[in-house]
């Protein structure tokens, strides 16, 4: 009784799969088949891929992230061993403080030069009232000398009294032109030194740069794929670590021939059946068609030939689906991409979106 309760059981489950199946091959014929107004192209489910990597060389320090995880646009996923940068740093703010310090140095030396420099003026302005007194003297002599009022000695003395003033006043000019010049000097001393400040800046900033350039950061949100590297190597300049996909930037490309392309304009709505899950159809849309035919004769003279002719085609999967069912993309993954070309059309029943299972 048993037994035949077990056959019986094991008949109706084989008849069952029998249908299942000859069901999903009837639905597959449907699609395949040609369909006025449609056309369509094989091709795989592709991501766009970013390979983390170093832009300085070095040993990395830590992996924070593996294969299969998934990570947040500008999380940390990576360090590189910053010790010799940390102590470069160090010396660099030690030659930034002397330039500093070296720029009040000049500062103070440009003020004593221009207390000097009017110190100098102060003694020239002396001098000229010293010669004018001494030429006024002079002439009064001269006059008194004419008449006989004073005697001749008296003259000689005032006139040498005004080339002796006249001398000094020259020598502090000369003075009030050399404080001058020191001057200037301290003031190039000044500028200077500010360079030197800025110079150092500019290097400990260069430093810092580098330093956060040595913590790897996510550039987009997305899953970690491979890593290439361990912590302990070391990579030189543009060494990868990481590589990280996009599953929110998905697309299939795929190729049309040259009637159907011409036919096809940006925005044309795509349905994506995927091998690994047929029942679930992906919506898409047009992004991309190749100006100039793909695998063709260079020279294209007969009708024939011209009918091989196929054009790349690029539909990116929405958004919002993929966010959706992140946890279901897979990249590589291959399939059937069908484009309506007469938006009159209806999709056939076998297109039909529906949730993914």
């Amino acid at each position: 009784m048993n037994r035949t309760l077990l056959r019986r059981a094991g008949i109706t489950l084989l008849v069952l799969l029998i249908g299942a199946g000859v069901a999903h091959a009837w639905r597959s014929a449907q699609v395949q088949r040609p369909l006025e107004g449609f056309v369509s192209g094989n091709g795989r489910v592709e991501a766009v891929e970013i390979d983390i990597a170093t832009r300085q060389p070095g040993r990395i320090a830590e992996i924070l992230v593996d294969e299969g995880d998934p990570v947040r646009a500008g999380q940390v996923v990576a360090r590189m061993d910053l010790q010799s940068l940390q102590a470069q740093r160090v010396e660099a703010l030690a030659r930034e403080q002397q330039a500093r310090d070296a720029v009040a140095g000049a500062q103070a030396q440009l003020a004593m030069r221009r207390s000097d420099e009017a110190a100098a003026g102060a003694l020239v302005v002396q001098r000229q009232s010293e010669l004018d007194a001494a030429k006024r003297r002079l002439a009064r002599s001269a006059t008194l000398a004419a008449r006989g009022a004073v005697a001749e000695q008296e003259l000689d003395d005032d006139s040498a009294r005004v080339r002796s003033i006249a001398a000094a006043v020259k020598a502090a000019q000369s003075q009030q032109e050399a404080a001058r010049a020191a001057v200037a000097s301290a003031q190039a001393q000044v500028v200077g030194a500010r360079s030197a400040v800025a110079a150092a800046e500019a290097t400990t900033g260069r430093i810092d740069a580098e330093l956060q350039e040595g913590v790897l950061l996510a550039p987009r949100a997305g899953r970690i794929q491979y890593r290439v590297a361990q912590p302990g190597e070391v990579l030189p300049g543009g060494g990868k670590l990481l590589n990280l996909i996009d599953l929110t930037d998905v697309y299939m490309t795929f190729f049309v021939p040259e009637a159907a392309a011409g036919r096809l304009a940006l925005g044309a709505e795509v349905r994506l059946q995927l091998d690994a899950a047929p029942d679930f159809i992906v919506p898409a849309t047009v992004t991309y068609v190749a100006s100039t035919a793909q695998f063709t004769p260079k020279t294209v003279e007969t009708a024939s030939e011209r009918e091989k002719l196929m054009f790349r085609v690029k539909a990116q999967v929405d958004r919002r689906v993929l966010e959706r069912y992140a946890d279901h993309v897979k990249a590589g993954v291959p399939g059937v991409a069908w484009v309506r070309l007469d938006r009159r059309q209806p999709w056939p029943p076998a297109l039909a979106l529906r949730s993914a299972p």
